[in-house]
């Protein structure tokens, strides 16, 4: 099991340390490097710097967000930054949910959430595979444009740039069960949400189609600390987020999935809670022990035991967000 350091995105600010760490993470051995987007920073343009700062570890989007461009600007993005760290880039790419993508960019939300992704990866990799002008008779991502508002003259088009790698990995951030059913089918890994090792009879079946080579990267926060319920502080104050904040009521895929996996009331609970306003109420109702199972929090011997059954399971590549290099030396002696 290799060992990615999470980054994610920025808070108010962009956080001095990060550079630090991702070359920490290098040092150490650490495989990759993975920043995200939601409705503040970029994913690129952090990754960019980092790559300008580190020499070999791989830089990854973990999620950059499909409503945010079009696949074809995506794909510019993905083989320009891949020429510039000399072939580093993992594409890690999410749909998001109705109230980013209609609140924040301004689109609908796909009415078939599984053809638009399907669309978006099938340009994407035209456009790295530089085969031919980009086309797609599609529902969503049609090239050229063929709209009643347009003009009729588009042309297809191939990349002026010749990407440095026809065959950049793309991993997909999905929860569903059919979503995660096609990610197997059409990408090269899956960034799976709330991953936890006791857990994994729920995807062992339609992993099991999985071609050789194909990456399962969950994301966990670690913490080597004496307190466990201290250190799971921060756990439960991101799940109260995204189960209580990130989503409507009616449609959040977050809370979906912690219900899926055995939590269903205390979801809704603490759904209701964040809703009404009750945030630190929100993030006492996360249950410990589901914080618990999807992180990689204590004394270091308790992440000793801890990091063998994710070890033992399905994951390839297990993603850490970790606040500090004391963390990030701990797991990487452990994980050897």
């Amino acid at each position: 099991m290799r060992l990615g350091l999470a980054l994610g995105y920025w808070g108010r600010g962009p956080d001095p340390g990060q550079v630090a760490l991702a070359r920490e993470a290098e040092r150490l051995g650490y495989h990759s490097v993975w920043t995200s987007e939601s409705w503040g920073s970029d994913a690129f343009t952090p990754l960019t710097w980092i790559a300008a700062h580190t020499s070999t570890i791989r830089l990854g989007t973990a999620v950059a967000q499909m409503a945010a461009r079009s696949p074809t600007a995506t794909a510019m993005h993905a083989l320009t930054l891949d020429h510039l760290s000399g072939g580093r880039l993992l594409l890690g790419l999410g749909l998001s949910g109705p109230q980013v993508v209609e609140g924040w960019y301004g689109r609908p939300f796909p009415s078939s959430p599984l053809t638009a992704t399907r669309e978006y990866v099938d340009v994407v990799r035209q456009v790295l595979r530089r085969e031919a002008p980009v086309r797609l008779d599609g529902r969503f991502h049609a090239l050229p444009y063929q709209g009643a508002d347009g003009t009729g003259t588009g042309k297809p088009l191939k990349p002026i740039t010749h990407p440095l790698r026809a065959g950049l990995p793309v991993l997909l951030g999905a929860e569903g069960p059919r979503n995660i059913a096609q990610t197997v089918r059409i990408a090269d890994g899956w960034l799976p949400l709330y991953w936890s090792p006791e857990r994994t009879g729920l995807y062992a079946d339609t992993l099991a189609g999985a071609p050789d080579g194909f990456i399962v990267a969950p994301m966990a926060q670690a913490r080597v600390c004496a307190d466990v319920a201290e250190g799971l502080r921060p756990v439960k104050s991101m799940l109260a987020l995204y189960i209580g904040g990130m989503g409507h009521a009616k449609r959040n895929f977050h809370a979906r999935l912690m219900g899926r996996m055995g939590y269903e009331e205390e979801a809704r609970r603490v759904q209701e809670l964040f809703l009404s306003g009750r945030r630190e109420a929100a993030v006492a109702a996360v249950p410990d022990a589901f914080a618990d199972e999807i992180s990689l929090v204590g004394p270091r011997r308790r992440i000793a035991r801890r990091l063998a059954a994710w070890r033992e399971g399905l994951v390839t590549d297990l993603l850490v967000s970790a606040p500090d290099p004391e963390t990030l030396r701990a797991l990487a002696e452990l994980n050897s």
